[in-house]
C-alpha cells in the first residue's frame, strides 16, 4: 500500500456500504481512523475501511483459517502489518450480509477485550 499522504479516498458508495455492512452492531462506535470510516468497541478498533478494503480484527485461531483461505493480513504500510486484522475479499466485502456477518464476528471478538482507557491530555 502507499503512504499514507498517496491513500485514495473511497467512493462514497463503498463508505455507504461499509456503514450498512456494520449498522446495528451492538457497542459498535463509529470515527475516522486514517481518514476513512472506522468501528470501534470499548475503544478498540474492531473494523475499518482503508482505501478500497474492509478489515476486521479477528481472533488467532478465526485469523489463521483465513489466511490460510487466502484473505490477506491487513499491512496498512509496508512492512507494518497490523497481526491481529485482515482484510476482507472483494467477495465478502461486497456482499451485505456476508460483510456484516464479518464485522459482527470482529465487534464479538473485540467485545472479550479489555476498554482501552482514554489518555490523558498531555501538558504543555
Amino acid at each position: 500500500m502507499p503512504e499514507k499522504s498517496q491513500w485514495r479516498k473511497p467512493r462514497t458508495e463503498l463508505v455507504e456500504r461499509f456503514h450498512e455492512a456494520a449498522a446495528g452492531i451492538d457497542g459498535l462506535e463509529f470515527r475516522k481512523m486514517f481518514g476513512y470510516p472506522a468501528g470501534f468497541v470499548g475503544g478498540n478498533l474492531a473494523t475499518s475501511m482503508l482505501e478500497m478494503s474492509f478489515i476486521v480484527r479477528l481472533p488467532e485461531d478465526e485469523r489463521q483459517e483465513r489466511l490460510a483461505d487466502g484473505w490477506a493480513q491487513f499491512e496498512p504500510m509496508p512492512g507494518r502489518t497490523m497481526r491481529e486484522y485482515v482484510v476482507l475479499p472483494e467477495a465478502v466485502a461486497v456482499d451485505p450480509a456476508e460483510a456484516h456477518r464479518w464485522i459482527e464476528r470482529a465487534a464479538a471478538y473485540v467485545r472479550t477485550l479489555p476498554p482501552k482507557e482514554k489518555k490523558k491530555a498531555k501538558r504543555r
